[in-house]
């Protein structure tokens, strides 16, 4: 397989305007197989109720009636099983699409096969679900934007629920740009009309990516590279008066400008681009904010304070080094530190009496060192130190609500984290190397 998908990116790299006539043989038994072993083994099941332990057991049988039915043409992928989870502080609850183990793994197939091809085709400012990308190398190479270029004004984007009105019709305009293999074409196509169960009742797709897919990120980054990335890299940036820069990580975008007209230019030509794709931009999240080395040191002199942006969990804003010059600061964004705080607290709402202290213990160092791994970026130390503050006071609430009479005292509780510690705040991303910190 990594063969086979070696020579597909060398040709897709060599010639930029080839189709590829040929490739849905390559969603064989022993691909399926290889893909089978990437599914996680607790993951819940679809509509068919079968777990991937369950499929499992007749692999070889199960995978030989699922090519024979992609070759019939008789497979049909199932629509996805809708669920709700609430929203950490909020009434709302977020829906989550869960497929069928099957369908999981003709669209990890699916997903490396595009892969292949449209990572020779996808900018550099994109980042989003892409190999060796991540949140912190979009996030660095901000920082670097705004730290080496005149950058004086940020436009922070929102696209209106992107994921739910994608439009089919150019989902598959875009896979068409480089592939003409009717077979692959038509499995595309049925995934993104596999449509939903919710509570026994069935909704069709007619716009949207798969909800919980796992080609879902690819298929979002098609649309967009053609939607926004190309025509931003090609069309705007060649009539800019000065130097203009598209970071986008999936639906999350900012762009980055020397001049105000060219940042007021294009927040009217966004709207006007994405809506010829059938896409809305958010007003009301939509913005534009003064930013840059020379807005920071006017407003210091002055002494006004400057603008601040997010982007992807982290709020950006202008600060002083040790030596009094501009730096770009992060830090963790107030909803997003509120929402890991009360995430945490619903868990152990739910946990705290189903088991023991000493065996839910671990399950929380991991929490605190996920979301370290996650917003442990350099600088924001002090956001990192509150979330694990908040952490500790949390637990000690929940422990002593097992019942009426406290079960802890703070004394006995500090030595009890004297003897079991939680993981401390840690910095794992330097934004100078991005490499992990140890």
């Amino acid at each position: 397989m990594i063969g086979k998908l070696k020579l597909i990116s060398e040709k897709a790299k060599q010639d930029k305007k080839m189709k590829f006539t040929s490739l849905a043989h390559l969603i064989n038994e022993e691909n399926l197989a290889q893909c089978y072993k990437e599914l996680k083994k607790d993951r819940a099941c679809g509509i068919d109720g079968v777990t991937v332990e369950e499929y499992g057991q007749k692999l070889e049988e199960n995978l030989k009636s699922l090519v024979d039915r992609m070759k019939s043409k008789s497979y049909r992928p199932q629509p996805v099983r809708r669920v709700y989870i609430p929203k950490p502080g909020k009434d709302e609850k977020r829906p989550l699409g869960i497929p069928s183990v099957e369908d999981k793994l003709v669209q990890i197939m699916a997903k490396k096969i595009l892969e292949a091809i449209y990572e020779q085709d996808f900018l550099e400012s994109s980042y989003g679900y892409r190999p060796g990308r991540s949140t912190h190398t979009a996030i660095n190479r901000l920082d670097k934007v705004v730290m080496t270029k005149p950058i004086k004004t940020i436009v922070e984007v929102d696209i209106k629920k992107f994921f739910d009105e994608v439009k089919h019709y150019w989902v598959n305009k875009g896979v068409e740009e480089r592939v003409s293999d009717p077979n692959f074409l038509w499995l595309i196509r049925r995934f993104l009309k596999a449509g939903t169960m919710e509570e026994g009742r069935y909704t069709p797709s007619e716009m949207g990516t798969p909800q919980g897919g796992v080609i879902s990120p690819v298929l979002a980054n098609i649309y967009l590279h053609y939607a926004l990335d190309q025509w931003f890299e090609i069309g705007f940036k060649s009539s800019a008066k000065g130097y203009a820069e598209l970071i986008r990580y999936a639906d999350d975008v900012v762009a980055a400008f020397e001049h105000r007209e060219d940042a007021e230019r294009f927040m009217k030509e966004l709207e006007d681009r994405l809506n010829e794709f059938g896409l809305r931009v958010n007003k009301e999240k939509t913005r534009m904010v003064e930013f840059g080395k020379e807005v920071w040191e006017q407003g210091e002199a002055n002494q006004r304070k400057t603008g601040t942006f997010d982007f992807l969990g982290f709020t950006h804003y202008g600060t002083a080094s040790r030596r009094g010059k501009f730096i770009m600061g992060h830090k963790t964004a107030k909803k997003k530190l509120a929402m890991s705080i009360m995430q945490t607290k619903e868990w152990l709402r739910k946990i705290r009496n189903k088991c023991r202290m000493k065996e839910w213990w671990p399950t929380l160092i991991a929490k605190l060192r996920g979301h370290y791994n996650y917003y442990g970026i350099s600088g924001n130390m002090r956001s990192l130190r509150q979330f694990y503050s908040g952490v500790i006071r949390l637990v000690f609430k929940w422990v002593n609500r097992r019942s009426q009479k406290k079960s802890m005292n703070w004394d006995r509780y500090l030595k009890y984290l004297r003897v079991h510690p939680l993981t401390l705040p840690k910095i794992y991303h330097n934004l100078y190397t991005l490499r992990p910190i140890y």
